[in-house]
């Protein structure tokens, strides 16, 4: 899924970036104009990411045993128990509608799922018990 960031708030800061890694690579700095690139310029793959991520969650005190899938589910687990509505945890992971989140998510939103099904039962009375 390719999704469009607002880039324009932060383009002085990317600018700046590119700018102190053009530098600092010298002669060896390959212009790919890309935004997120290797310390020469060039595209990331994915063992730059991997080495990338593990940095940041080591600064981040989290360790390094870490990938980002991990880090996504985790955050929609928090979302779904602290009863974020599903139209809003699949639009903060970038599901167009809700059934991708449901499909792939369902173990971590059985909380919101849960939630939704008591407060019915609150407002309609529990159909089991008459």
């Amino acid at each position: 899924m390719v999704r469009a960031l607002g880039l324009q708030d932060v383009r002085g800061q990317v600018e700046g970036m590119r700018a102190r890694l053009k530098l600092k690579a010298g002669e060896a700095w390959q212009d790919h104009n890309m935004v997120f690139c290797t310390n020469i310029g060039t595209p990331l793959d994915a063992s730059n990411m991997r080495r990338a991520f593990r940095r940041i969650t080591k600064r981040a005190e989290l360790g390094t045993a870490w990938s980002p899938r991990e880090l996504r589910h985790s955050f929609v687990s928090i979302m779904s128990d602290q009863g974020v509505p599903i139209e809003t945890i699949a639009d903060l992971v970038g599901h167009a509608g809700t059934s991708v989140t449901e499909a792939v998510y369902r173990h971590q939103l059985r909380p919101v799922i849960t939630k939704g099904a008591q407060t019915m039962n609150t407002i309609f009375g529990d159909s089991r018990h008459g």
